[in-house]
């Protein structure tokens, strides 16, 4: 990368080894120079990064004619858990917490069996790799060859969009001028903490003892060869919930420790209903607190010393796993991007982006995890890798549009959301602006089962004056993510509350109690739905 208003494929500019961030993107629209160089290849764009972003934006332009070159490189974890192309998504994120969420969900069908005349045993175990058939972890290996192949086939051709490297155990090298450091060595070479364990040790905080030489994260949870056990699950993110949430539904002693609120940026009335789920689920929760060490015991378990943030007293346990789910840092700082003029934000690390996904230097664009203030959802990466793809290359002048992005939170109890919050919404327009429509639900599944549906909750969260433009929609229940998708495209189109309650529900649904909602809070009619 040249400093500012260098050309990338000068004469001089130094070759040095870096940490790849996901969806950083050097590219030539407008720059002096008419090619990027990297040893004697010539390309038009140079994707650092083969995750979800890098990987949509590097076969958009090889589809349109350029000539692409994918740089990828991922360290492994402290645990030496170790991936390859694909980013985080693919291998360590989305899909392998889906075919879990699923695995937890399929034990809880088993029970329902027998309600519904299926002669099934009491207790039928799950095991964590069962040697006589081909386990999850078999097939989903098989799922992330099938995917990358199809991935290169797609990108790869003669003439478009070669990968540069993508091997775990080789350095990636990118041209880096304005900077005089030697080479970064390869992780297995370091002396000094790599990256992902500094970066641990940041989240975390250095003064946990124990905490990387003991402790896993997500990058290692949905590759373990034996059962992790009883587990901690320190943090109270998305990841953490989902990966405590089917630990507990696959029949482990699981615990969630949480520092201050469960699923912050969400809606907190949604995100309180989840934890109760959970805990009436069989997740246990220590709420306020904060790990102190974790220290090894002779018998190989691990005990946890903890402090009550409210009573400042500690406390310890005894878990077989610590699991740490607080939070990703991008992997920016060794890309010496201040040479270059690239502007990131000192405290999260994340690239500085305009509305275009361009950062401070004009040729040199950051989307996805690694760009500041973006969603940090594989969907919206490639979205926006696919639309930048298409500017650069003059067929389209869209932008991302990062409002009403949908998502989900695959916990036990699927929570899928798009829009405002009621607190966001609450803050922009004024209490006395806004109307909530909710009501509580019974899945009709639920009902020979004789499941709990306590939890089960909508809200619509709109503007008080007609036509009542709807802000948000927060869905708790079973398939949550499918409910979800298919209104926000309503949602992303302007919908009103009198356009979704003149909608005709498909019954019986879950998702038909959307265009039921009749029950706003401010009238304090109980809002629970009886009857069809």
């Amino acid at each position: 990368m040249p400093p500012t208003g260098g050309n990338l494929g000068e004469p001089g500019n130094e070759v040095g080894t870096v940490n790849i961030p996901t969806g950083f993107v050097l590219a030539l629209p407008s720059h002096p120079s008419p090619f990027i160089s990297i040893g004697q290849q010539d390309y038009d764009l140079l994707v650092i990064g083969g995750g979800s972003g890098g990987l949509a934006c590097a076969k958009e332009a090889a589809q349109l004619g350029k000539k692409v070159a994918v740089v990828d490189y991922v360290e492994p974890s402290p645990r030496g858990t170790r991936w390859g192309l694909g980013g985080t998504c693919v291998n360590v994120g989305c899909i392998p917490k889906k075919l879990m969420h699923q695995a937890a969900l399929l034990g809880g069908m088993i029970r329902d069996a027998s309600h519904y005349g299926w002669e099934v045993p009491q207790q039928v175990p799950h095991d964590w790799c069962n040697p006589g058939s081909p386990d999850i972890w078999q097939c989903l290996e098989t799922f992330l060859v099938i995917t990358t192949t199809g991935t290169l086939a797609a990108s790869v051709s003669p003439d478009s969009a070669p990968l540069l490297s993508q091997s775990t155990e080789e350095k990636a090298h990118v041209r880096s001028s304005g900077t005089t450091e030697p080479p970064l060595p390869l992780a297995g070479q370091q002396k000094q903490p790599s990256e992902k364990t500094r970066q641990l040790m940041h989240r975390a905080g250095p003064w946990i003892e124990g905490a990387v030489q003991h402790g896993i994260t997500s990058d290692d949870i949905f590759w373990l060869k034996e059962s992790p056990g009883k587990t901690l699950v320190v943090g109270a993110s998305y990841v953490a919930l989902e990966c405590a949430g089917f630990l507990t539904g696959l029949g482990l002693d699981t615990t969630v420790m949480i520092r201050s609120i469960p699923l912050r940026g969400f809606d907190q009335q949604m995100s309180s209903l989840v934890t109760e789920h959970m805990a009436s689920h069989g997740t246990q929760f220590l709420r306020g607190c904060t790990p102190l060490r974790v220290e090894k015991l002779p018998d190989g378990q691990l005990q946890v010393t903890w402090k009550d943030l409210a009573s400042g007293r500690e406390d310890m346990g005894t878990f077989d796993t610590i699991l740490w789910a607080i939070g990703r840092v991008p992997e920016t700082r060794s890309l010496n991007l201040e040479k270059a003029g690239v502007n990131t934000n000192p405290n999260s690390h994340k690239i500085l982006v305009d509305a275009r996904e361009a950062t401070s230097i004009p040729h040199i664009y950051a989307i996805g995890d690694a760009a500041e203030g973006r969603p940090e959802l594989t969907p919206t990466a490639i979205m926006a890798g696919r639309l930048l793809a298409q500017r650069l290359c003059g067929q389209s002048s869209d932008l991302m549009d990062y409002d009403n992005v949908p998502t989900t939170v695959f916990t036990p109890l699927e929570y899928g959301c798009v829009g405002l919050s009621e607190e966001e919404a609450v803050a922009r327009h004024g209490e006395e602006h806004v109307e909530v429509y909710h009501a509580y639900y019974k899945p009709l599944e639920f009902t020979v089962a004789e499941r709990d549906s306590s939890q089960c909750y909508i809200k619509m969260v709109c503007l008080r004056e007609p036509p009542q433009l709807v802000l948000g929609l927060h869905f708790l229940g079973p398939n949550a993510g499918e409910v979800t998708q298919g209104f926000a495209l309503g949602i992303k189109c302007g919908a009103s509350y009198a356009q979704v309650m003149q909608t005709v529900g498909i019954h019986p649904t879950c998702a038909e109690e959307v265009a039921k909602l009749r029950i706003s809070k401010r009238s304090g009619l109980d809002p629970t739905v009886t009857g069809c």
